[in-house]
């Protein structure tokens, strides 16, 4: 099995106090040891041969014990939901892997995580076992799912901490100590001193810890190419990163468009890194609605982002503005009233039935 790495945060002084439950309160002294002990990330550098990295990141479980127990799954199904799962392949593009996260596999980490901040006189021995078993389950599902890599690449997630969209979600990682912290000052527990040297022991262990995961990931990613895309407004975008990797070519073009249009990166990332990755998705492979559909919140129909995306790569700055300026997705609300009256049986099966339904319930569109 691969090694793996459990990455930690700092110790400060006033970590002693905060874990003395005759300074702080059984509670807070509880949740203080669970957040202070918990790891930040699993690292599996070089995992197998399609892989250069995989990172974990985890929120802090203040409930290990409830979560393991089976009936409470589904509490340990919603602390996965703030969980990160982070791959980078050989080729240097970023997927999230977070909704493959399966009930087993979150499972099996809260069952390490409680192994590791428990007694367990055998803890050790215990969560290598048991993190090994975690990485076996990860790499058989994504060998299992192979031709659906690329579906998964991140599109939205930053590399900055506590940038908008940042890949280190501070605010779900350790709420319950967080809150313990404030219901400890207002009841009068902890005075207005100790709280603030707290808090500001929180913010230095968790930016450091943050900065040491960034720096792990961008070791793992093209280095011209992240430096081309950190260059521009956009910042260490992951998404607009994959976009630039994604055809090598033109990424020149596309980072000049980020620097041009920074406000639009995001959308130019969750619209046109599908594009780019799935192949035969819209143009002359035909149109897929279902996906067009999962995008509503892109402003563009697969066709006209497939006008975008040829004028960004030909480095055509008006005809970039013409594409950007074109009909938006109002088009999706009209074809998925067609596709209900049609019923999910008889939806069109290839590009002909789809340009047919696609004009009859938007009439322009066959002009």
């Amino acid at each position: 099995m691969p090694d793996f790495t459990a990455l930690r945060a700092d110790a400060f002084p006033v970590d002693q106090e905060l874990v003395d439950a005759g300074c702080t309160g059984p509670e807070l002294a509880y949740l203080a040891d669970v957040y202070l002990r918990s790891p930040r990330a699993l690292v599996w550098r070089n995992p197998s041969s399609d892989w250069r990295l995989f990172v974990l990141l985890l929120p802090i479980a203040s409930r290990l014990s409830l979560m393991a127990n089976p009936i409470f799954a589904q509490l340990a199904r919603a602390w996965g939901l703030n969980a990160r799962f982070v791959g980078i392949d050989r080729q240097g593009l970023v997927h999230d892997f977070r909704s493959l996260l399966s009930d087993r596999t979150l499972r099996l980490l809260v069952e390490a995580l409680q192994a590791d901040i428990g007694d367990a006189p055998d803890g050790d021995r215990l969560l290598d076992t048991l993190f090994a078993a975690l990485a076996g389950e990860m790499l058989t599902v994504l060998e299992q799912r192979r031709d659906d890599w690329r579906r998964h690449l991140d599109t939205e997630h930053r590399l900055e901490p506590q940038a908008p969209a940042s890949l280190f979600d501070r605010e779900a990682r350790h709420p319950d100590f967080l809150a313990a912290l404030r219901a400890a000052l207002r009841d009068g527990v902890i005075d207005i001193a100790f709280y603030g040297r707290a808090l500001r022991a929180t913010d230095l262990r968790e930016n450091a810890a943050e900065q040491r995961l960034a720096s792990l990931i961008e070791s793992a990613l093209d280095p011209i190419v992240l430096g081309r895309v950190a260059a521009t407004p956009a910042g260490r975008h992951l998404g607009c990163y994959n976009w630039l990797m994604l055809d090598p070519r033109h990424a020149a073009a596309r980072a000049h468009v980020l620097s041009r249009l920074p406000g639009l990166a995001i959308f130019f990332a969750q619209t046109l890194v599908p594009l780019d990755a799935v192949p035969g998705n819209g143009g002359a492979h035909g149109f897929d609605l279902r996906s067009v559909a999962a995008r509503a919140a892109s402003s563009h129909s697969v066709h006209w982002a497939g006008v975008l995306r040829r004028a960004i790569d030909a480095g055509q700055d008006r005809a970039v503005i013409e594409a950007l300026a074109q009909p938006p997705g109002w088009q999706i609300g009209p074809v998925l009233r067609e596709l209900a009256r049609a019923g999910e049986r008889d939806w069109p099966a290839d590009a002909t039935a789809w340009e047919a339904l696609l004009a009859r319930a938007v009439p322009v569109e066959a002009a």
